[in-house]
């Protein structure tokens, strides 16, 4: 999706007066998921909105790099 169809969809989103939730990631081509902030964002997410706890504040994840 590029930047105007996202837009578009929040534009339609707010329209139709629905939540949404948005993480832009610049200058990332579409393999961010071994992305530390993206992971760190993520987990967060999955905290806060599955749990319905508070992530620990300063937490940080960090890149595994693996060996072949």
């Amino acid at each position: 999706m590029n930047g105007i169809q996202s837009l578009r969809l929040i534009d339609a989103l707010i329209k139709e007066n629905k939540d949404y939730d948005l993480l832009v990631l610049s200058n990332r081509n579409h393999s961010f998921y071994s992305d530390p902030y993206f992971n760190w964002r993520q987990w967060d997410y999955f905290v806060k909105h599955l749990l319905g706890a508070e992530p620990p504040a300063g937490f940080q994840i960090k890149a595994v790099i693996l060996e072949p």
